[in-house]
């Protein structure tokens, strides 16, 4: 579990591939700390599985499904990967719950200055949307981010100076694509909640404000 407050910028080193998967050696320093072999570590979102460290490097190892999944197919040797380790209980929780399990690969569409803040806008599919809400909480390559507004079609969220410096979303163009995690709590209200309305069958349809008006939840 991880809180989507960024500790690193990491350098990709190399990339290879053995056994039907693929390693990345990745140059860090900050969070080589306290960095032992099985722990978990957050590489531009998806949680990733240490197992090889060095004096100034770790290594991680990917499997098919995940560089399908992800964009860390489009890596590229000496780019800068945000990188994040797993929160420990009883620290501050400075972002939101994060599980380094990515449900889409997104297009950046927008990108503009308001006042000191860069205002980000993506396009995302309708699935998700519905788990993203205006001053919510969604991860984006990893980095916890307040939602400003929502759309049919996509969503927006603004970078203060220090996130844009210190994470790679300061460095991206229309058009990158980024690794979107939305904000569990929701699936699980939903899942939850779903049988309930109605009558404790599953349902497919989606949760709306209709019918938990019908319901009596509003």
């Amino acid at each position: 579990m991880f809180t989507g407050i960024i500790e690193e910028l990491g350098i990709l080193r190399r990339i290879s591939s053995s056994g039907g998967g693929t390693g990345l050696v990745i140059r860090a320093k900050e969070v080589l700390t306290d960095l032992k072999i099985g722990d978990s570590v957050a590489v531009s979102g998806p949680c990733l599985t240490v197992t090889a460290l060095d004096r100034d490097s770790f290594t991680v190892w990917v499997m098919p499904e995940t560089l399908e999944k992800t964009s860390l197919q489009r890596l590229s040797i000496g780019e800068h990967v945000n990188l994040e380790r797993a929160m420990s209980l009883g620290g501050r929780l400075g972002g939101h719950l994060v599980s380094g399990h990515i449900d889409a690969v997104i297009a950046l569409t927008g990108r503009r200055l308001q006042g000191g803040a860069i205002l980000l806008s993506f396009e995302a599919p309708g699935h998700l949307l519905r788990y993203i809400v205006p001053k919510g909480s969604v991860a984006l390559d990893g980095v916890s981010l307040t939602v400003i507004d929502v759309d049919e079609t996509g969503f927006t969220v603004g970078l203060i100076p220090h996130t844009a410096s210190e994470t790679t979303l300061g460095q991206k163009d229309n058009g990158s694509m980024i690794n979107l995690e939305v904000d569990m709590i929701g699936k699980y209200v939903e899942k939850m909640l779903m049988p309930r309305l109605d009558g404790g069958k599953e349902q497919k349809q989606t949760i709306t404000m209709d019918i938990l008006q019908k319901k009596g939840y509003l």
